[in-house]
């Protein structure tokens, strides 16, 4: 592992930072511009010192007045011009760093769309998150304020540096003799603090994850009476996040305190060696206060760039990581012909799209997940006329999911094909198949809005009329008769407002309101009580007449009228028939059907 995170470490300067050109061409005049105003305003603060020395030289050595009024004139229009620049490049430089952020956000919140399941499952939630949240904010820092203070520290130190030796060069390199000096103390410094805010960051991270556990699972501590043990985790990891953070102040307390000791060591020298050759008359006293005043400034800059390159390098694996990101294909995608045809999801070509009726097929059909050694399905010949009712059944974590999966192409064969209509599934759009498949789930997710809104998801341009009826349709409408603003009731931040129940009721009836021609069915009855479970079997059956359905069943008692069940162990599909069929052949089914049978027969003597 470690070797694998040096080679790429190595390999960062030459990577990614060119793939970032597409996100900022769109902004390059205010990019260039502020540029140009930075190095405006360094060649500012490098000509201000050179005024002081004219005041000196002129007006207090000379002890006149001639010439003030346009000293003045030309002293505060030189401010007015840095104050105007400053405010303009700032300006800019917020504009920057918020609209590269927002496209790349946009761009890799769209691809994410395009990525197949198996890119979630690889994946976890948090580390999407960052790729698309952090990592673009780092970003477009980077390209802005870093960007902006770069070329100002860069341009002043070389104009600095410049002028000191233009005037007086031996003065000049005893100057410069401590810059390297502070720069590889300045190195020391960082490379540390750099270790230490990292390990702040993780630790922060454990904080957030305890106090996250604390608040989602406070249930289940105060069920298991374990308030204490919680506070005692809590505790020792703040108590290291306390720790560390201290030790960091230490060190930015010393970094600090060592860049301002090179600062009054280069003025001291200045001091020591420009007095004596001012008072030989060698030197203007205007002079010396020109370097002194270079000696003094120019130290935080050199300490900015030393931060900056770190910063630099952090960055880069931010630009590689969101790079990464976008250069993923996904598992699932529609050839070019296809898109070209019938659109992809954000500009589909709906005028292209055929009616699908619902014959399915598997034809030879093998698969193993992409992540997976073993084949899941081998040489699976399955037909499906339309409005078959297939159920699928089998223990938890036998692989139930897996044919629904390949019928709704949230995953490819490994070899084979499956057949909609008696074409490829791959010969058109996967929008254009999710578009004619109702899928409601086991645990339902329902966004963030109303209840209104959630449903419209199944059919943007439903009537009211139209919704109510599916609502009905369900027996939900006692749950929106319940909710205080009925209709137009939030439903909180996936639903939690309501319980998984109503979440399910609710999820039913935006699939029937999408009207769809294949009905997948994920266990999707299974937090529902078995009375509003009876009304929901009687409306699906009738709804179900003409289309294709995949029941995915935990109570066998749900789907003994199903056209075929398919009886999945390890995987596998072992078993396949009707209900009567599969009993009379007193095999894994027969034993599954009467184990579940005496459980429900023993709880309801219960």
């Amino acid at each position: 592992m470690k070797e694998k995170q040096k080679q790429e470490y190595v390999s960062l300067p030459y990577f990614g930072i060119n793939k970032l050109f597409p996100y900022l061409k769109p902004y390059r005049y205010i990019i260039i511009s502020m540029i140009l105003l930075c190095l405006l305003a360094g060649i500012i603060d490098i000509i201000i010192p050179l005024f002081q020395r004219y005041s000196l030289n002129h007006f207090i050595a000379l002890g006149t007045l001639d010439s003030l009024p346009g000293f003045i004139i030309a002293y505060v229009l030189i401010l007015l011009i840095q104050v105007a620049g400053n405010t303009v490049s700032s300006y800019q430089a917020g504009q920057i760093e918020m609209y590269v952020s927002r496209d790349m956000r946009r761009e890799s919140f769209n691809h994410l769309q395009t990525l197949s399941f198996s890119y979630f499952n690889q994946n976890s939630v948090g580390y999407i998150h960052a790729r698309v949240m952090s990592d673009t904010s780092r970003i477009g820092g980077l390209v802005s304020w870093s960007l902006m203070d770069g070329v100002w520290n860069l341009s002043y130190i070389i104009g600095a540096i410049v002028v000191m030796l233009s005037i007086n060069v031996k003065l000049a390199l005893m100057v410069l003799v401590i810059v390297p000096l502070t720069a590889l103390a300045a190195a020391f410094f960082q490379k540390r603090l750099v270790a230490l805010n990292r390990k702040i960051r993780e630790i922060n991270s454990r904080i957030t994850g305890n106090f996250n556990e604390g608040i989602t699972g406070a249930k289940t501590t105060k069920t298991l009476v374990v308030e204490s043990k919680m506070e005692d985790g809590f505790n020792q990891t703040s108590r290291e996040m306390t720790h560390t953070s201290v030790h960091a102040a230490r060190f930015r307390a010393l970094f600090s305190t060592m860049i301002s000791f090179s600062s009054f060591l280069a003025l001291a020298l200045v001091l020591w060696r420009g007095g004596i050759i001012t008072m030989e008359g060698v030197m203007e006293l205007g002079t010396l206060s020109v370097f002194m005043s270079y000696a003094l400034n120019l130290m935080e800059p050199i300490q900015w760039i030393v931060r900056a390159i770190s910063d630099l390098i952090t960055v880069q694996v931010n630009v590689e990581r969101f790079t990464r990101l976008m250069e993923t294909d996904s598992d699932v995608a529609d050839s070019p012909e296809v898109l070209e045809k019938y659109g992809d999801s954000f500009e589909p070509k709906r005028e292209n799209w055929e009616p699908l009726h619902g014959d399915i097929e598997f034809k030879d059909v093998s698969f193993k997940y992409p992540d997976g050694d073993e084949y899941v399905l081998e040489h699976f010949n399955l037909k499906v006329p339309q409005g078959t009712n297939v159920a699928i059944v089998g223990e938890t974590g036998a692989g139930k999911s897996t044919l629904v999966n390949l019928v709704c192409r949230f995953f490819e064969p490994t070899s084979g094909q499956i057949l909609i209509d008696g074409r490829d599934a791959r010969e058109r759009s996967q929008l254009w198949l999710h578009s004619n498949i109702g899928y409601v789930l086991q645990s339902p997710h329902l966004f963030s809005g109303t209840v209104k809104e959630n449903l419209l998801y199944g059919r943007p341009d439903a009537t009211m009329e139209e919704i109510e009826a599916a609502v009905k349709s369900v027996s939900a409408e006692g749950v929106i008769a319940r909710m205080e603003n009925g209709y137009d009731s939030n439903v909180g931040e996936g639903g939690d407002l309501l319980s998984t129940g109503e979440k399910q009721l609710l999820s039913f009836a935006r699939a029937i309101l999408a009207d769809p021609r294949i009905f997948v069915l994920d266990e999707a009855t299974s937090s529902i009580d078995t009375v509003t479970e009876k009304l929901i079997q009687d409306a699906i059956e009738h709804l179900m007449k003409g289309r294709t359905s995949f029941v995915i069943a935990h109570r066998l008692s749900t789907i003994r009228q199903a056209d075929v069940i398919l009886v999945v162990k390890d995987g596998k599909i072992i078993e396949s028939g009707k209900h009567e069929d599969l009993l009379r052949a007193h095999g894994y089914y027969y034993n599954l059907y009467t184990r579940q049978f005496q459980e429900e027969s023993l709880n309801s003597l219960a």
